[in-house]
């Protein structure tokens, strides 16, 4: 009955729950799908989520870039490139992010409703200026 459930017992009385339900398979929205372009993928990632921060693995600055977004309250997906889909970044965004169809900041990136913020610079400059709030409420990552 509590397999049915999805529950499992473990021996020091701790129940875990699982709430995927029976009819999903274990993929979810960042899954690979291996006949997706890297450069499909980003675009993908970045239309399904309200904070992405592209980066490479082992990013201090991309760190940096999620302990200011905790301190506002907003847990952002991260997502670490290979080499080649770091080279695939450029085009994914193309002329309506950066207006020359390269990336306007290096790595880490970070996009907040759909929009190139830039780097690490760039999003400090914003919470900065009073605009970064607004923005993350505006595309519902934030509720204040």
């Amino acid at each position: 009955m509590m397999q049915e459930l999805g529950l499992e017992r473990f021996s020091n009385d701790v129940v875990s729950l699982d709430l995927t339900p029976p009819s999903q398979t274990s993929s979810t929205s960042l899954s690979i799908d291996e006949e997706e372009s890297s450069e499909a993928k980003i675009r993908r990632l970045i239309s399904e989520h309200p904070v992405i921060i592209f980066s490479r693995s082992s990013c201090c600055m991309c760190h940096v870039m999620k302990r200011l977004l905790a301190t506002i309250g907003v847990i952002p997906t991260v997502i670490e490139l290979d080499d080649h889909e770091v080279s695939s970044l450029p085009l994914a965004l193309g002329e309506e992010y950066s207006g020359s169809g390269s990336l306007a900041a290096p790595l880490p990136a970070v996009f907040i409703g759909r929009e190139c913020v830039g780097g690490l610079e760039s999003l400090v400059a914003l919470h900065l200026s009073g605009h970064l709030v607004p923005k993350l409420v505006q595309v519902g990552a934030l509720w204040v």
